[in-house]
């Protein structure tokens, strides 16, 4: 399995993504390191079944989202203030390259899965899906 702090693997971009994370999903900041593990693990589980390919590329893109900022704030995005981390990610989000749009979108949805899939995330907002259903819920 993938593990995002392994130096052979997710362990260059390690800091890269959490700062993404933490734009994405800004209570992120919070985590502590157990969390963070647990919201890497979750991200690491969702990409086991994916080729080597899907996860070089997933840390390519985050590579790229690092050093984009740099042509318009000479800067990383890792050294970027959260105004301009946001702006800069508004900016993927809506870029007119489709590729980019599918990269954000995708490394969107594993940061919230990692983040959302935790048990004290769940609690935190109230999710009690029951697989018993909603007459579970009463």
């Amino acid at each position: 399995m993938t593990r995002l702090h392994d130096d052979a693997t997710f362990g260059p971009v390690r800091e890269s993504f959490r700062a993404l994370a933490v734009t994405i999903v800004p209570e992120a900041i919070s985590l502590d390191a157990g969390a963070w593990d647990d919201l890497e693990r979750i991200v690491e589980e969702g990409l086991a079944s994916r080729p080597d390919a899907i996860r070089r590329q997933l840390r390519l893109f985050v590579r790229l989202l690092d050093l984009l900022p740099v042509f318009r704030f000479g800067r990383t995005f890792r050294s970027l203030d959260p105004s301009r981390r946001t702006a800069f990610l508004l900016a993927v989000q809506d870029a007119p390259v489709l590729l980019l749009r599918r990269g954000f979108w995708g490394l969107r949805t594993l940061v919230y899965m990692g983040y959302y899939s935790r048990q004290e995330a769940r609690d935190a907002i109230g999710y009690r899906a029951d697989p018993r259903g909603w007459g579970a819920r009463r």
